[in-house]
C-alpha cells in the first residue's frame, strides 16, 4: 500500500510538473503577445482628425520607416515647446488624439508617436525597438525646431519605460510619467504571482533604474484605483525620482479612465513646461 501511495504521489507530482513546465514554456514563447497589444489598423491622415495637424515620417536607426502625427501649438498660444507623446501598450495614435488636442490648445506642439507594429507601421514591438522608435521621434522633433531642451517627453504606462530610457541618453527639458511602474517585472509579478516573472521576462523596462542619476525634472501622474499598474508602483517611482517636480494623484481613477487622458493630465504637463522656463 505504501508503494502504491508513493507511486500515486510521484505520478501526481510529475503531472503537476509537466503542466507547470508547459505553462512556463508557453509564457516564455508568447510573452510579447502578453505585453504588447497593438492595433495595427491604418489610421486616417492627421488633418482629418486634428485641425492643422500633419503626417510626419520617422526613420529609425534599425531601418524602419514609421508614420506619426505632428500637431502644432494652437495659434496665439504657442509656448515654444513640444511634447513627444509615447503611448502605452495598446491601440494606436488615433486613441490619443484628444489628449494631443488638449495639449495643443494649451500652447504645446505634440508629436504623436506610434511604435513599430502599431497604427499601420511595419515591424514587431520589443523593448529595444520601442526605444529606437522614440529616439526617431525625438530626432524628428529636433528637425521641426524642437531640440531636447525645448521638448518634454510624455510616457503613458508602458511608454514610461520608453521615455525613461530615452531621457537617459537624450535628456529633455522635462519628463511626464503617466501611470509608471518601477520595472515591468513588478507589474507582471503582481498579476501572475505564481510565475517566475523576473526570470522569464526579456523586455524589462526598468523605469527607476533609468531615473536613478537623472537631473531631468519629473512629473508623475497616476490614478489611485489603477487595476493595471498598481498605484503603489507609481508612488514608488515618484518617491525615487531625484528631480521630482510634482506628484499628481487622480482620486478614484483607473488606468484607462477618461480622466487619464483629460484636462487634469494636460494641465500637469503645462505646469511642468512652465517650471522649466523659471
Amino acid at each position: 500500500m505504501a508503494r502504491q501511495r508513493t507511486r500515486r504521489w510521484l505520478g501526481a507530482a510529475l503531472v503537476v510538473g509537466l503542466v507547470l513546465g508547459t505553462v512556463v514554456g508557453a509564457m516564455w514563447a508568447l510573452q510579447r503577445q502578453l505585453i504588447y497589444f497593438p492595433d495595427p489598423s491604418p489610421v486616417p491622415p492627421a488633418d482629418e482628425v486634428l485641425a492643422g495637424a500633419r503626417d510626419v515620417t520617422l526613420q529609425t536607426d534599425d531601418g524602419l520607416t514609421l508614420d506619426a502625427w505632428f500637431v502644432p501649438a494652437r495659434e496665439g498660444r504657442d509656448r515654444g515647446m513640444a511634447v513627444l507623446l509615447a503611448p502605452g501598450n495598446g491601440g494606436n495614435r488615433l486613441g490619443r488624439a484628444d489628449l494631443a488636442q488638449l495639449l495643443s490648445d494649451r500652447g504645446l506642439a505634440v508629436l504623436l508617436l506610434d511604435y513599430r507594429g502599431y497604427g499601420g507601421n511595419p515591424g514587431s514591438p520589443s523593448e529595444d525597438g520601442l526605444l529606437a522608435d522614440a529616439r526617431a521621434g525625438a530626432e524628428a522633433l529636433e528637425e521641426l525646431g524642437f531640440p531636447p531642451e525645448r521638448t518634454l517627453y510624455f510616457g503613458e504606462s508602458l511608454g514610461t519605460g520608453v521615455v525613461a530610457a530615452l531621457q537617459a541618453e537624450r535628456p529633455p527639458a522635462g519628463l511626464v510619467l503617466r501611470s509608471p511602474f518601477t520595472e515591468l517585472s513588478d507589474v507582471g509579478s503582481h498579476h501572475y504571482p505564481w510565475l517566475p516573472v523576473r526570470a522569464l521576462l526579456r523586455d524589462r523596462f526598468p523605469v527607476l533604474d533609468h531615473l536613478e542619476d537623472s537631473e531631468v525634472p519629473v512629473t508623475v501622474v497616476y490614478g489611485d484605483q489603477d487595476t493595471v499598474v498598481p498605484s503603489s508602483l507609481s508612488a514608488r517611482v515618484a518617491d525615487g525620482a531625484p528631480s521630482l517636480v510634482e506628484e499628481v494623484v487622480l482620486e478614484g481613477a483607473d488606468h484607462n479612465d477618461p480622466v487619464m487622458f483629460g484636462p487634469e493630465v494636460a494641465e500637469a504637463v503645462v505646469r511642468l513646461a512652465a517650471s522649466t522656463g523659471d
